[in-house]
């Protein structure tokens, strides 16, 4: 009855999964499989086989090894206690060899050789790694029939198995069933539960765990500590992954590597880099050395931030702690003598990367690619860019992009699109940064006929145009006079589950204002903040030359009124044109005097 009530409280909620009497019975159809091999005959000297289990654990170097003691064991006469093969079967888990334990499990089996529960939990364990989930709750089955009972590590191992499968809502259940038969989960079970639930960003049930935790005076490791700060990183909840590492500080919990590398990792992202380059310092202070990656983070953030000087003073430490700097580190302090147009500097780092031994990636060439094409050096990123090919190396869509972008920004337009074909003729898939760059280029020297051929050919794909991209063909029919086809294609972006944003509505807005349209540009600026898309200074600089333009002024004073009230800033432009007209002897004197406020 017992067994009963354990299989209804415990299982129950997983039946879908679970069908004990027929898992069960399939689980020992595979176990019972024919060896492919017969054991040895029993080898003399058997007290060497005794002697080996003397200690806790098995002297067993390889998974031959261990299958031979095996063997062995099962013909000694009598045969070892189950606590000994408990012993090597766990050896065989530690070694990853799952399907090799399911196999010493059926023969054991043969071989009349009882099971406790701790080798029914290698059992479970194993069909867990196997991602055998049924089976692993029909041995949980199994150990309840034989009148045993389930320890923590069971049930944790359950968990574990659950969460690996992303079935978290199982793993939560299956928690709750434990407690609720009087089971006590330990440091592991809620560890477990906790990575679980970080790995699927639910960070803040984990920390409802972890305080759970605390109150069952169930004190968290470091481990459990640095999983949920990093999980609080990845989600940019920088406040409160610091929160946590100070309580875990008060606590008495010293941080490990992980956490500073997960803090260090997370601040830099945001980039908070003297507050990472300060915890560097507090992990090196700690007798925590960086790992290669907390170094790298750090470079890269550096290098990020235009400060290359600082970025090369820690690669020496790294190099000073031992540790060689790879292609991602260099790759680091080219990119940052890149972005400060240092291009001596950054093929200076390139050269001692390979003097070092390090081979450059594609990320190393796009990089270098990438600096050339900024200061308008298209020979020398082509040159680069033919070199890849010569090393074996396949340029890829980053690779593309960047030197089209560079082409087209030098004027090459025809080379831009020749790249293009090339770019598609190689296999490379264009993506919508590669799309983007060409309707900005094609709109912009006036060759909307070839934008709409493009538009055409990629609405026949299967990579949709986003509203970027509508966005900027807009912007190119508006300047070729064709407003009432810029005015379909903003009708019909509903129908293609595209919503404006503030940009397109810029776009459009500036479009009518440029064909004297100001009641339909003010009816269509004021559908903005009803569409949830508020104006943003670039709009209502837009609208109010519109209407200056057009000798609106009452209206146009209106709009800077209110977008100073906002916050916004007249821009260049549109001070320019408040100056033009203040110099016009025609304009009213009272509306002079209210201009000249806005100029002061």
């Amino acid at each position: 009855m017992r067994a009963l009530c354990y299989l209804q409280n415990v299982a129950g909620f997983v039946q879908e999964q679970i069908r004990h009497t027929a898992a069960w019975t399939k689980m020992m159809k595979i176990l019972s499989r024919p060896s492919s091999s017969s054991p040895p005959p029993p080898p003399s000297g058997t007290w060497m086989i005794s002697h080996a289990f003397h200690s806790k654990s098995l002297n067993v170097n390889t998974i031959d090894d261990a299958l031979s003691l095996f063997n062995r064991m099962l013909r000694m006469r009598p045969p070892p206690s189950i606590v000994d093969f408990a012993k090597l079967l766990t050896s065989i888990t530690r070694m990853k060899h799952y399907s090799t334990v399911l196999s010493l499990y059926k023969q054991m089996d043969s071989f009349g050789i009882p099971h406790n529960t701790y080798t029914l939990n290698i059992l479970i364990n194993s069909f867990c790694h196997l991602n055998r989930l049924g089976f692993a709750f029909s041995v949980l089955g199994e150990i309840l029939k034989l009148g045993y009972q389930p320890s923590t590590a069971t049930f944790t191992t359950l968990i574990r198995g659950l969460c690996v499968e992303g079935k978290i809502g199982e793993a939560l259940q299956l928690f709750d069933k434990m407690i609720g038969e009087g089971f006590q989960p330990d440091v592991l079970t809620y560890g477990t539960l906790i990575n679980g639930l970080c790995k699927v960003g639910n960070t803040s049930t984990a920390i409802r765990f972890l305080r759970s935790m605390e109150q069952r005076n169930c004190r968290p490791t470091v481990v459990v500590y640095s999983t949920i700060i990093d999980s609080l990183c990845k989600d940019r909840q920088l406040t409160e992954a610091l929160s946590l590492f100070s309580d875990m500080l008060a606590k008495g919990i010293s941080p490990n590597n992980f956490t500073y590398s997960s803090l260090i990792h997370g601040l830099c992202i945001l980039g908070h880099w003297k507050e990472a380059i300060r915890l560097f310092y507090a992990m090196i202070h700690r007798k925590i050395m960086p790992d290669q990656l907390t170094f790298n983070t750090l470079v890269d953030a550096l290098c990020k931030e235009g400060m290359v000087a600082k970025a090369h003073y820690v690669v020496d430490m790294m190099i000073q702690s031992d540790l060689k700097p790879d292609v991602v580190t260099y790759n680091s302090l080219m990119d940052g003598h890149c972005l400060r147009s240092e291009m001596g500097k950054a093929v200076n780092v390139s050269d001692t990367m390979v003097r070092k031994g390090c081979v450059p990636s594609v990320i190393s060439y796009t990089t270098l690619i990438n600096g050339y094409c900024k200061i308008q050096i298209m020979d020398k990123a082509m040159g680069l860019f033919e070199e890849m090919s010569r090393q074996g190396l396949i340029p890829d869509t980053v690779t593309y992009n960047t030197l089209i972008h560079g082409l087209c920004h030098v004027g090459r337009l025809r080379d831009a699109i020749a790249l293009f074909h090339e770019m598609v003729a190689y296999g490379q898939i264009p993506d919508l940064v590669t799309y983007r760059i060409l309707f900005d280029y094609l709109c912009k020297n006036h060759r909307l006929a070839e934008a709409m051929v493009l538009l055409k050919a990629i609405e026949g794909t299967n990579l949709d145009p986003d509203i970027h991209i509508y966005s900027i063909v807009m912007d190119g029919m508006c300047r070729a006079g064709e407003l009432e086809a810029a005015r379909d294609l903003f009708s019909n972006l509903s129908s293609k589950g595209l919503h404006p944003d503030v940009r397109t509505y810029t776009i459009m807005i500036n479009g009518l204002c440029q064909q004297g349209l100001l009641a339909e540009a003010s009816k269509l600026f004021g559908e903005m903040d009803e569409n949830g898309c508020s104006p943003n200074a670039c709009t209502y600089n837009m609208i109010t030359r519109g209407f200056l333009r057009n000798n609106e002024t009452l209206r146009a004073i209106q709009l800077l009124q209110e977008m100073l009230s906002r916050g916004f800033s007249i821009d260049v432009s549109t001070t320019t044109l408040l100056v033009e007209m203040l110099s016009d002897d025609g304009l009213d004197q009272s509306v002079k005097q209210i201009l000249c406020e806005f100029v002061q």
